[in-house]
């Protein structure tokens, strides 16, 4: 059958949105330095999250369904890279329809030109620009995807280091009531170290600001794990901003205030940007009146982890109890939504989760 020339020149304009669209693409993800998504890599992102989601759903034990999930974020890049080199192989063929002789010949020599097969090259100018352009479109994606790489393990080892430093204060997995025990203990070593606090909060406000920055620019990110199935750096950050909320509402004197306020604040904006880059709808201003998931029983355990190591807990549980829900509504429901969205480990106190798991107590040595 032939196709007349004016369909075949729709087509070509509908090829060159194509490219247009995987060129906007391929530039706002891998070179502009903010969170610039496209419909393009959302879509991959929701049809990986729905496959790994179905090879997920009939795993009850989480440790199997961690090792599945490593895979995750590896699937994404790929997926994406195939994403970009479909459309654009799909537009360049649309493009050089109307100067070949049937549609058969303009994909193979579209592909001919993208994957630098070349055994296929067409004749007169126009369509030698286009192949052209389309072997420079093909080398370029693949080319900036590597470069790519090196930006995404960077940010990746930058975050597991200080995850891996903070699992021995705050336990595996992390808890921020552990890790204020655990200060104070000091390994049994009869000398406190609650004075190191200032020092760990202000790394972790530097450390929130870096993970705000890279894992909104870089998505994929969100879904890189841990190397240790029970660790993760949602629940790292989220038992740091545990800690500094529970130690300004119990003891306040003791407190380092400032760098623990910092923290605080540089703990909510990380979660929350996190949360919107992925899609989730979060308020942008928290809402006091609704408080907070975690119950006054779980309180009151935290409180009584830290007396076992007589921890210097200055006013009465029932009198911090408001002033902690008041520091905890900031973040704990983008923390929630993050942690339920990339199946982090389920530690005490970081929320549901899509498969009813119960939460895992931090792993404590024999004594």
């Amino acid at each position: 059958m032939v196709v007349p020339l004016a369909a075949r020149d729709v087509a070509a304009g509908i090829g060159a949105l194509l490219v247009l669209t995987a060129a906007v693409s391929v530039v706002g993800t891998l070179m502009v330095p903010r969170p610039i998504g496209s419909w393009l890599t959302r879509l991959v992102d929701r049809v990986m999250n729905g496959a790994f989601r179905l090879a997920t759903g009939p795993v009850a034990d989480y440790r199997r369904r961690d090792r599945i999930l490593a895979a995750q974020a590896a699937g994404i890049l790929l997926c994406q890279l195939a994403a970009w080199l479909g459309i654009s192989f799909i537009g360049y063929s649309l493009l050089l329809w109307p100067f070949v002789t049937g549609v058969t010949s303009a994909f193979t020599d579209a592909g001919s030109s993208m994957f630098t097969l070349g055994f296929a090259e067409p004749a007169g100018a126009v369509p030698s620009a286009i192949v052209f352009a389309a072997a420079a479109t093909g080398l370029g994606i693949v080319t900036l995807q590597i470069a790519y790489l090196p930006s995404l393990y960077s940010a990746f080892n930058r975050r597991e280091t200080d995850v891996a430093l903070l699992n021995a204060r705050a336990g595996v997995p992390s808890w921020g009531p552990e890790l204020l025990a655990r200060t104070h203990y000091a390994l049994g070593s009869g000398v406190s170290t609650i004075d190191t606090l200032p020092d760990l909060y202000a790394q972790w406000e530097r450390w929130a600001a870096d993970i705000a920055e890279s894992h909104t620019t870089y998505l994929p990110l969100v879904r890189f794990r841990s190397p240790r199935p029970l660790s993760s750096w949602v629940t790292a950050l989220l038992a740091v901003l545990d800690s500094a909320a529970l130690i300004l509402a119990l003891s306040p004197k003791a407190a380092p205030v400032v760098p623990a306020r910092l923290c605080l604040r540089s703990g909510f904006l990380c979660f929350n940007e996190v949360a919107r880059a992925m899609g989730i709808d979060v308020p942008a201003t928290p809402d006091k009146a609704a408080g907070i998931s975690l119950g006054y029983p779980e309180f009151l355990d935290a409180v009584a982890r830290m007396q076992k190591v007589d921890f210097p807990i200055e006013r009465d549980p029932a009198d911090a109890w408001p002033d902690f829900v008041g520091w905890r509504v900031n973040y704990e429901r983008a923390a929630y939504a993050v942690a339920a969205a990339v199946e982090a480990v389920p530690a005490l106190w970081s929320g549901p989760r899509r498969h009813p798991t119960p939460a895992i107590a931090p792993i404590r040595p024999p004594k």
